[in-house]
């Protein structure tokens, strides 16, 4: 004969007991509604897209460039920011298309050097070339944050009116370049806001 006062403890053991159970069936319905939405998995959204560029006013890379990078230098035309530094790699892949993008008299490609020293930084173009009209260097992060930078390279496209209408993350491929990022220059020059 059981007492009430052992169901007690008999049902808080099956509860925790189950409780596992509960945490991996409510994790698998949030995978699997996650699974069948019509959202990239890829995609990291950016909450810039649609919204003016955040305000920096950035010295230049002494050696390399004549000026520096300021929010201002942004408006009047489309302009095409790469945020790069030399000890990241995938910005080595990704410079040939770079060099590529900065023969587009349409726009102005520009770039922020992310937490690199000067030095390596102008070896690093010194040695690949320089896509840019200007640098801005960065060398503690803050205007990288202000930008939502996730990691480095990561580009954006502003148009004339400083508003950043898109953001490709990562090295941008040759394949990237023309079925991607060409595109989106293609339609903001042609009028299109999205």
């Amino acid at each position: 004969m059981t007492t009430s006062g052992e169901t007690q403890p008999r049902r808080r053991v099956r509860l925790i007991l189950l409780l596992p159970l509960f945490f991996f069936v409510a994790l698998a319905a949030i995978f699997l509604l996650r699974l069948e939405s019509n959202v990239d998995p890829e995609a990291i959204p950016s909450a810039l897209v649609g919204k003016p560029a955040p305000p920096f006013d950035l010295p230049p890379l002494r050696g390399v460039s004549r000026t520096g990078l300021k929010r201002a230098d942004l408006d009047g035309g489309l302009s095409v920011v790469n945020v790069f530094a030399s000890w990241c790699g995938p910005c080595r892949l990704e410079h040939p298309q770079l060099m590529a993008l900065s023969r587009d008299d349409r726009i102005r490609l520009v770039g922020i050097n992310y937490k690199d020293t000067e030095a390596n930084a102008r070896k690093f173009l010194g040695e690949l070339g320089d896509p840019f009209a200007a640098i801005g260097v960065d060398p503690k992060g803050r205007t990288g944050i202000d930008w939502g930078v996730y990691g480095v390279p990561e580009t954006f496209i502003v148009d004339a009116d400083g508003i950043v209408r898109y953001k490709y993350i990562g090295p941008i491929s040759p394949e990237a370049l023309e079925s991607v990022v060409k595109p989106e220059i293609d339609k903001l020059l042609a009028g299109g806001k999205d």
